[in-house]
């Protein structure tokens, strides 16, 4: 088994897009981005208005010597409460119901890598303080000798899906891909799961977003997006050395654990 050392996370680009967001390079993570964009839209329209209300008012009462406190009428109570509640149901209702249609459709639907006979399929053991990734070889399974396990550098194509299962041997740790729109738990005991799909080839940061320890800084990692005849050339080469070096008595090395089907 060949454990295959990952480029420095230095290199990973930072490329900014909209509203100040790492850029998107996920075929899904637009839907992110465009609630987080009608989210600062609502932010906007309730502050110009209550900002225009407030201005409205001081100019209104400029000349007022003396001020009593004023509890208003049951009506104009009721009228406020009922506008308040429209505010709620259209702004919080209208991202509740966006966010469940990106759960439902994107998120939380395994059709897709399950579906799909190219879907790249990863184990990821997170460990004080690296990643290790573990392919399945040529022979299609995992926890055989030809398995590619890599250190703090992921490999996927452009164009398939990309199905996640994460586990830590630890702490609690946090993958994150912000170039995806993607974060997941590392829990000890517990293999998550997640996936992706890369919109475009490209070198992306893999961070931790959980504090892990003493040098947590240094969970840093990255995705490297290749065309797909590219990645088959790595992993057909990477699967023929690891079967040359598998050692059965390395115990440590042989962490993985039996694929989980879909949640």
């Amino acid at each position: 088994m060949q454990e295959a050392s990952g480029s420095s996370a230095a290199e990973a680009p930072r490329a900014v897009g909209t509203l100040g967001l790492p850029e998107d390079a996920s075929a899904h993570g637009h839907r992110i981005d465009s609630l987080l964009a009608l989210s600062h839209r609502f932010d906007f329209v309730l502050a110009t208005v209550m900002l225009g209300w407030l201005v409205l008012m001081l100019w209104r009462f400029r000349g007022a010597r003396r001020v009593a406190a004023d509890g208003g009428t049951q009506r104009s109570r009721a009228l406020v409460m009922v506008a308040a509640l429209i505010i709620f149901g259209v702004v919080d209702g209208t991202l509740f119901a966006r966010s469940l249609g990106y759960l439902d459709e994107v998120l939380w639907n395994f059709t897709e890598p399950v579906g799909n006979p190219n879907t790249v399929r990863l184990e990821v053991n997170a460990r004080q303080w690296a990643w290790e990734v573990r392919y399945a070889g040529q022979d299609g399974r995992f926890a055989t000798a030809d398995d590619v396990v890599t250190w703090s550098e992921l490999r996927v194509p452009v164009g398939v899906p990309v199905w996640v299962q994460l586990t830590s041997t630890d702490v609690v740790h946090g993958l994150a891909l912000p170039n995806f729109r993607v974060k997941l738990d590392a829990v000890p005991g517990r293999v998550n799961q997640t996936w992706f799909q890369a919109a475009r080839e490209g070198t992306w940061e893999v961070a931790c977003y959980q504090h892990c320890g003493t040098s947590h800084y240094k969970m840093r990692g990255t995705l490297k997006v290749m065309a797909p005849e590219d990645y088959a050339a790595w992993l057909r080469e990477a699967s023929r050395q690891a079967a040359r070096g598998h050692d059965d008595s390395d115990a440590p090395a042989h962490w993985g654990w039996e694929w989980r089907p879909a949640p």
